[in-house]
């Protein structure tokens, strides 16, 4: 078998950073799919940009994030974060949200609690948000432009209508499977590389990629942390 060729390299180079992605992602899903597992938290539904997450107040690399300060529904204005790129990307969407549309939080303890956006702001990442103790605003928080840090996209929340609580929103996760899913992706990616690549290098690159699909797999069922990967690959995105 011939040695490889720096184009070869080159390309199981870029494999191996987009695998490195891949573990991100595969980790994030399949942390949060254990931590989840048989806990009532509270979600927050936008059926118009598919957003289901189920709220948390540890770390944004779970997913959505209740902020410290925040209060819950009716007890106070709820602020949460989330991601737009990366780590399940749970915002990315948020700018398709308008005036008039509705934010629902289902609230163990609560209820379900119906919000209509009444704003839709773009301020510096240095503006400070502020709240009251009024109960019926929600505040959703993420970074704008995609990819960047430089501003924050903030939809402000007014509380029209709450309910009682829909059990099987709050016990679904309808992204129990989303690991095993990129996890499969990257294989199949990675095997259409390998056939359309000239055949006396093809051994390479597909040793490459069983690696990454067998350390995918591994992390799919013992998961590590998705922030442990993106701060030790920082580098990639430029230092953001």
């Amino acid at each position: 078998m011939k040695r490889p060729t720096i184009s070869t390299i080159i390309i199981i180079v870029c494999i191996c950073i987009i695998g490195l992605y891949a573990a991100g992602e595969v980790n994030y899903f399949s942390a949060k799919t254990i931590s989840e597992k048989n806990i009532t938290s509270p979600v927050v539904i936008i059926e118009k940009v598919g957003i289901h997450e189920k709220i948390n107040n540890v770390s944004l690399s779970q997913g959505v994030m209740m902020d410290e300060q925040s209060s819950i529904p009716t007890k106070g204005d709820v602020m949460l974060f989330g991601h737009r790129t990366l780590q399940g990307s749970p915002f990315l969407r948020l700018n398709e949200v308008n005036n008039g549309d509705i934010i629902t939080l289902e609230w163990p303890g609560i209820g379900e609690a119906q919000y209509k956006v009444i704003n839709k702001s773009i301020v510096p990442a240095t503006y400070q948000l502020s709240t009251t103790q009024s109960g019926d605003h929600v505040f959703l928080i993420t970074c704008d432009p995609i990819g960047s840090t430089a501003n924050r996209l903030i939809l402000e929340g007014e509380l029209v209508n709450v309910t009682g609580i829909n059990e099987n929103l709050v016990q679904n996760n309808p992204q129990e499977s989303y690991a095993f899913l990129l996890t499969g992706l990257f294989l199949i990616i990675g095997l259409v590389i390998t056939f359309i690549y000239p055949k006396d290098m093809r051994p390479y690159i597909l040793a490459t990629v069983l690696i990454i699909t067998v350390m995918l797999v591994y992390f799919c069922f013992n998961p590590i942390s998705s922030q442990f990967i993106y701060d030790n690959i920082i580098f990639l995105n430029g230092g953001i």
